[in-house]
């Protein structure tokens, strides 16, 4: 079996959000067409799956990865402490959010498993790679929000008034856990590393209409009764870049680091690791020779390759993996 780091192929999402700077910025594929709004870089979620395009796997999803060979892809503690499993536990994705997003929540695990059908929970953290100078990220209610409150303005088309909002630099990470209401506002490009869920709740679209005067349906119940109260304001993660790696968010889905102008070893710990360049071009150097990465290029890990020299040189690096401790 192949212990070389598995590139895929990325799956293009167009919305009314969208803009064309996953091609200018990431080098995505891109068409004509000025609404590209996310590329999915690894997922096994349902009809949407990564693709693998390198060595003797290619042509396999990550989902058949994951139903044929766990151990090797995941690692034996893992396997070990999630036997009810039925995807690849993570989601890494890139956003080009050229319009404001809706403000939304997504719910935990123990919510996600009673609906039709089952979903996980979506605990996600983003990282910023551009943002304008008039740019704003909504992250948690304001304090003093409560259920009743919160439900007033979403009646009332002023969810805004609720929310804790401030402009983000590049690089800063934003943590967002389940429950917190949240929108990434136009004239951002951003990471992101999730668990493998699509559900969402709705609470504002900024009373937007499309063309035919008809506005996207909110999801005010479901929202009111997945929002976290207890947490207030979410403030970004901003810490200077310098030469090394850190660690940006460490919870009980995923662990985030950022590697920049450094060697890393990648690996060798019995789990699997993401890795995506944000900027730069990093190399790794595996049993089948140096593989370079190209800004906007990600790789995964399976638990099987062992460990790998990672030569960020003047790139910088996200490095995700499951959690150390399970």
């Amino acid at each position: 079996m192949t212990s070389t780091p598995l590139r895929f192929r990325p799956l293009l999402k167009q919305t009314i959000w969208g803009g064309r700077r996953l091609g200018e910025m990431l080098h995505k594929p891109i068409g004509d067409a000025d609404d590209y709004a996310e590329s999915w870089e690894i997922v096994d979620h349902g009809e949407d799956q990564s693709v693998v395009t390198n060595g003797e796997l290619a042509g396999q999803s990550l989902g058949e990865l994951f139903a044929n060979r766990r151990q090797w892809l995941m690692g034996n503690d893992w396997v070990e402490a999630n036997p009810d499993a039925k995807t690849f536990p993570l989601l890494l994705k890139f956003l080009d959010c050229n319009r404001v997003l809706s403000v939304q929540v997504h719910p935990d695990d123990a919510y996600g498993a009673t609906m039709q059908p089952p979903d996980l929970g979506k605990t996600e953290a983003w990282v910023i790679l551009h943002s304008e100078p008039d740019s704003v990220i909504y992250s948690g209610l304001k304090a003093g929000v409560d259920r009743e409150s919160l439900r007033e303005m979403m009646l009332a088309g002023e969810t805004d008034r609720a929310l804790h909002s401030y402009h983000p630099e590049v690089g800063d990470c934003v943590f967002i856990p389940a429950g917190t209401v949240h929108a990434l506002g136009g004239g951002l490009v951003v990471a992101e590393i999730q668990q493998s869920s699509n559900t969402t709740f709705r609470l504002f679209d900024w009373n937007r209409v499309d063309a035919s005067g008809k506005s996207r349906p909110l999801h005010i119940e479901s929202s009111l009764e997945v929002s976290d109260y207890e947490r207030g304001p979410v403030d970004p993660i901003r810490k200077p870049i310098h030469s090394g790696t850190e660690t940006l968010v460490e919870c009980d889905k995923f662990v985030l680091r950022r590697v920049h102008d450094t060697d890393q070893t990648i690996g060798g710990d019995d789990r699997c690791h993401l890795l995506t360049v944000i900027s730069g071009e990093a190399t790794l150097s595996n049993q089948d020779g140096p593989m370079k990465l190209a800004t906007g290029e990600s790789v995964l890990l399976p638990a099987a390759c062992g460990a790998i020299p990672l030569q960020a040189g003047d790139a910088t690096v996200l490095w995700m993996s499951p959690p150390t401790s399970i």
